[in-house]
């Protein structure tokens, strides 16, 4: 289900475009530009909360066409994602270029869509924090935003802050200081056992209290390493037992561990099977052996 975030999509490719497109739609409101020129008016009339751009284009580049709209009070306030080669990364782009995350073409598309959804999922917290109530708790459902959607989300945004999970009898005491799990409680379990408890849910609700606090430190692994963990241990659990994997969101066996694929192809765009990379291949649904089909985009 697609939330209020704005996506400026940009690229003079448009098949990468369309395909892209159709990737994030479901994620965001997605508007789509095939230069910087027509990137920059659309902006200025409807200013984004994310661009995903592409590096190399005809006239404006893409780094030229963020600091456009970055010297622009208006259109100031976005994260910004820039699509480019390996060596315009390394030689041309740098941390001073201020892109929230760099997509190395070619990439993989689901890749490229689970990179972008963690920045999404930030943005749209973010948004919900600002619009909090008066008493500055933010809450929500997790059919919208599931635990380690969530989790991902207030690491990125080095969050301090209760969260408090529910799903019908059950709950869950989660609490952050500048992004990382330092405490958690669920039922009788403390630390990573209670985190390890919730990961699968994706039904129920969260409540994040941004002036929750605790002195306790119950937990020995970071964030990553809860999630890492505890796909791991679901995963490892349901094999023991000879059963199917239960559900568990698409992104949640991948999240974790950003994929690296290999760029293999010189074409424009070529259809590829890759196995999903994850933390946790069948917590996914899914045979560790089992190949899906993937796209690989380049300029």
């Amino acid at each position: 289900m697609a939330n209020d975030v704005k996506l400026l999509l940009v690229d003079d490719n448009p098949m990468v475009l369309g395909m892209l497109h159709q990737a994030l739609a479901p994620l965001a409101q997605v508007a789509t530009a095939t230069d910087s020129a027509d990137a920059l008016l659309k902006a200025v009339d409807n200013p984004p909360d994310l661009l995903v751009c592409d590096y190399r284009m005809p006239g404006m580049d893409g780094r030229q066409l963020v600091e456009k709209l970055k010297s622009r009070p208006a259109t100031a306030n976005f994260s910004t994602v820039l699509m480019a080669s390996k060596a315009d990364i390394a030689e041309k782009l740098s941390p001073q270029d201020a892109a929230d995350d760099y997509l190395e073409k070619p990439f993989f598309l689901k890749d490229a869509t689970r990179r972008i959804k963690r920045l999404i999922d930030r943005i749209a917290l973010e948004k919900m924090a600002k619009t909090a109530p008066s008493d500055g708790v933010v809450r929500g459902s997790l059919a919208q935003m599931n635990v380690i959607d969530l989790m991902q989300s207030l690491e990125m945004g080095r969050k301090s802050c209760q969260l408090s999970l529910s799903n019908e009898n059950e709950k869950c005491e989660v609490f952050f200081a500048e992004g990382q799990v330092k405490h958690a409680t669920y039922g009788d379990l403390v630390g990573d056992a209670a985190v390890f408890k919730v990961l699968r849910w994706t039904g129920g609700n969260f409540q994040l209290d941004f002036e929750g606090k605790t002195d306790k430190e119950t937990t020995q692994l970071n964030t990553q390493g809860l999630l890492m963990e505890g796909l791991r241990l679901l995963d490892e659990s349901q094999r023991d037992s000879g059963g199917e994997a239960e559900a568990v969101p698409e992104t949640a066996a991948t999240a974790a561990t950003p994929a690296a694929a290999p760029p293999v192809t010189q074409t424009a765009t070529q259809t590829a099977t890759q196995t999903a990379p994850s933390a946790a291949p069948a917590a996914a649904g899914r045979s560790g052996h089992e190949e899906e089909e993937d796209v690989l985009l380049d300029n």
